[in-house]
């Protein structure tokens, strides 16, 4: 393969994207990439340095810092899932500035993937759509908000929290509303992505579906040895 193979998975929360594109990028040898993971790392290096995530002028020295090998060290992972780093996070998305600054950090992890990978796997809410609208492969996981306030729920007390499951219902579809809705890079499946509703399949079928897309996709490509 002579170019840089690129996967794109985009969907709401909790609906197995996540999963499945560190499955992908593990059978195939590819380098993957949670483009929520930026957005959170910057939201947390901008409090860190006591900084206004609200403030593009504060917020925009920070991303040269982000390296792809940053997104994946254990102590940095940890402080991700924290509240107050997710909500910095929410609101330097909304930075048009910001944007486009993480939007040609994700374009080069894409295009020239870390550790001499043949091709990468992104997954998010824009991918498809806006990062890599030249992706040969477009996956668009979704679920019934339902089925995935279940996930959530269950995912949440396996770390020890107890939730509510109305709230995390509430949160989701909030949420599916905001991304829907906002006029920078909404939610939206790609005109050419591959929709898989995984409402009623496991983790391992939604796999094995999208391998034989991606398979299909490319065609007489070999990409393993």
């Amino acid at each position: 393969m002579t170019q840089t193979f690129i996967i794109a998975i985009d969907g709401p929360a909790a609906s197995g994207k996540g999963t499945l594109a560190r499955k992908l990028a593990t059978y195939f040898d590819f380098a993957h990439l949670d483009t929520g993971k930026l957005y959170r790392a910057l939201g947390y290096l901008v409090l860190h340095h006591n900084g206004n995530p609200e403030d593009a002028e504060m917020v925009l020295p920070h991303v040269s810092t982000i390296t792809p090998s940053m997104l994946n060290r254990p102590e940095l992972i940890a402080q991700l899932a924290d509240e107050r780093v997710a909500n910095a996070a929410s609101h330097l998305a909304s930075i048009p500035r910001v944007r486009q600054a993480l939007l040609d950090f994700q374009r080069q992890f894409a295009t020239t993937p870390p550790d001499d990978k043949k091709g990468a796997v992104l997954d998010g809410r824009d991918v498809g759509t806006i990062i890599c609208p030249e992706a040969p492969v477009k996956l668009f996981i979704k679920a019934d908000v339902t089925i995935r306030a279940e996930r959530r729920y269950k995912e949440l007390r396996e770390r020890g929290q107890d939730p509510i499951y109305q709230e995390v219902l509430q949160e989701l579809e909030i949420r599916d509303h905001r991304d829907r809705s906002r006029k920078i890079a909404p939610l939206r499946p790609a005109n050419d992505s591959k929709v898989i509703d995984t409402s009623h399949f496991d983790a391992d079928k939604v796999f094995q579906l999208s391998v034989a897309w991606v398979k299909r996709c490319l065609g007489k490509i070999q990409l393993q040895d």
